[in-house]
């Protein structure tokens, strides 16, 4: 399972509404935040995260809506948070313009107050363990170095309790050796193989995150199958042409893009305040049905064979809290 919060939501500039872009992805022990748009740190206390853990920063493209409150992360990490160190993961031109961000805050990179290591990303895996794998994939937006990540659960056979219990197999170390598929032998001498105590192979859920993005036709392969879909709708179709010359996606484009590569949950991030959420979620459903435009602090469950659900600070499903309508919020 993972778990997925959003901490801005908005495009270019801040709304009243919407902070700029960021999100906390969890899973088991691990804490990554994507992206840091300036106010993240605010974001963060208010949703209720806080700073524990939050040692690694994965950043899709360089633009300062997507990097400017590191400055004052780190600041803040490194004379109030018990963080010695930070992994920041980007694509070589974002990495520079992170380098000198941090030159302008603090000076020179002996005045960080903590260890800031900066990873140029390429395509592939970035990060895996027994159970995950965190992979990097190019997009295409303006300039260089452009990506998105998917995080995906490792392909697992479930323990058959019952069966092991008409086989005689004791609790204990002999159920996990079976568990994790290795052969054991039991007291009275008879040796159990993993295919007798395990279900079938049972697909992991797989999150899939695209930042700011331009084209779609070189994503359905990384996208094909996903539990969730969580990409930009910075424009409407009828601002295609802008969407183009900005490199950016309609909710129209990414609601096919969805469709056609059989996503379980798609939900739409990076809104502009041109827009009402009504507006951009009525466009996308045109196309694909199970949508949902996000808004800071929304917290996701991804779950495999699930469609992603909106949960409270319990993991409790929720409806959407009704709320004034504002100028930018429909």
């Amino acid at each position: 399972m993972f778990e997925l919060t959003f901490l801005g939501t908005s495009a270019s500039a801040p709304t009243i509404e919407r902070g700029l872009s960021s999100a906390v992805v969890m899973h088991r022990e691990y804490r990554f935040m994507i992206d840091c748009g300036e106010g993240t740190q605010r974001q963060l206390l208010q949703s209720g995260l806080g700073f524990k853990r939050l040692d690694r920063i994965l950043l899709t493209h360089g633009h300062l809506d997507h990097i400017l409150g590191l400055g004052g992360l780190i600041s803040t990490f490194g004379r109030w948070e018990m963080i010695p160190d930070m992994d920041i993961y980007a694509g070589r031109w974002a990495l520079r313009r992170v380098a000198d961000l941090l030159a302008v805050v603090f000076g020179t990179v002996d005045d960080l107050p903590m260890k800031v290591h900066l990873h140029e990303l390429e395509a592939g895996v970035l990060l895996e363990d027994d159970r995950f794998q965190l992979r990097a994939f190019p997009v295409t937006h303006r300039g260089q170095g452009c990506f998105g990540f998917s995080f995906i659960e490792r392909d697992r056979r479930p323990f058959l309790a019952d069966r092991a219990e008409l086989l005689g197999v004791p609790a204990g170390p002999i159920r996990r050796e079976l568990a994790q598929g290795r052969p054991a032998t039991l007291p009275d001498g008879r040796v159990i193989q993993p295919d007798d105590v395990l279900g079938p192979v049972e697909a992991g859920a797989r999150l899939v995150y695209v930042g700011d993005v331009g084209r779609t036709d070189n994503l359905r392969d990384e996208v094909a199958g996903a539990n969730t879909l969580v990409i930009e709708a910075t424009y409407l179709e009828e601002d295609a042409d802008m969407a183009r010359k900005f490199g950016h996606m309609t909710a129209a484009r990414a609601a096919q893009l969805a469709r056609e590569s059989g996503v379980g949950t798609l939900i739409l991030n990076h809104v502009s305040r041109r827009y009402t959420t009504r507006q951009v979620l009525a466009e996308a459903r045109q196309y694909f049905e199970n949508v949902h435009v996000a808004r800071d602090f929304d917290h996701f469950r991804v779950v495999k064979n699930e469609t992603a659900q909106l949960v409270d600070e319990e993991g409790n499903p929720v409806r959407r809290r009704q709320r004034p309508k504002t100028p930018t919020e429909g």
